[in-house]
């Protein structure tokens, strides 16, 4: 593990360059390698690491690394969220906490203009628009563009459920499904209308309920053509074609359940032959 690795530090806090607070950076140009203009000194040679931990005896090359270092073995997390009181061992990690309160999403697409809290999770977005699939199944080939969705992927092969509802002990593999479900036990209902104010559940109730609003009808028979926007009332509905022939042939009567079957069967009058299944 190099020194930028040190306590979970993510590529992120480097980006975001507070990896060490000031007070913690070296401020003679005889520690840092460089002269007082700021340039490289040729004959300075590059600081040796002079700073060693009391616990395990690994050095450093700044005091700053040493010190949040250290924080591995004291348990120490000096920086607290003033909204909640949680605590975190590097800056950087309370800085990306508080965005949850804040609301915060500095990171934007430039493809949809979609924001994220974090950087990483922006790059990961990213790549639904390039098409990009970093992440891939030793298993089956399968290929992901986020590591979270390859991660819930690879428990369909282990079976693994790491994620239990406290309340009746039920698992699950991906930690979306169990905030789902404890919404059982919470009655928790997050997702409102904005037409009419009713809450669901889940967000699919929601898109299908505000259908009803926009008229919108994606469910559509395929005996008849008729369109619904709810599924169970497709499914209703097509019970009525149970034991229906509609669509009947004009030239002998004959008919048939779907228009389709209709189309093929007028093909024999034409004197077309139909290909058949081997």
């Amino acid at each position: 593990m190099n020194e930028g690795e040190i306590n979970g530090t993510s590529k992120e806090e480097k980006e975001t360059g507070e990896l060490i607070n000031a007070r913690e950076r070296p401020d003679s140009h005889s520690d840092s390698g460089k002269s007082p203009s700021g340039e490289p000194d040729p004959e300075t040679p590059k600081p040796a690491r002079k700073h060693h931990c009391s616990h395990c005896g690994k050095s450093f090359s700044w005091l700053g690394y040493l010190k949040r270092h250290e924080r591995t073995h004291t348990g120490e997390k000096p920086f607290q969220c003033s909204q909640c009181g949680k605590s975190f061992t590097v800056l950087v990690n309370l800085k990306r906490h508080e965005r949850i309160h804040t609301g915060e999403k500095p990171y934007h697409c430039s493809h949809c203009g979609k924001s994220f809290t974090q950087l990483g999770n922006l790059k990961q977005h990213e790549w639904t628009h390039t098409e990009e699939k970093p992440y891939h199944c030793f298993q089956c080939e399968n290929r992901f563009s986020r590591s979270v969705d390859l991660k819930a992927h690879e428990r369909t092969h282990t079976g693994e459920k790491p994620f239990q509802c406290t309340q009746c002990g039920k698992s699950f593999t991906v930690v979306a499904n169990l905030k789902r479900h404890e919404r059982i036990h919470t009655g928790e209902k997050p997702f409102q209308c904005s037409h009419c104010g009713k809450s669901f559940t889940q967000l699919g109730h929601l898109k299908k309920h505000e259908w009803t609003h926009t008229g919108e009808k994606p469910y559509h028979c395929s005996h008849c053509g008729k369109r619904f926007s709810r599924s169970g009332d497709l499914k209703t509905h097509e019970t009525t074609h149970i034991g229906e022939t509609p669509f009947q042939c004009s030239q002998c009567g004959k008919s048939y359940v779907k228009s389709r079957y209709l189309k093929e069967h007028k093909r024999t009058h034409r004197g077309e032959k139909l290909t058949q299944c081997s």
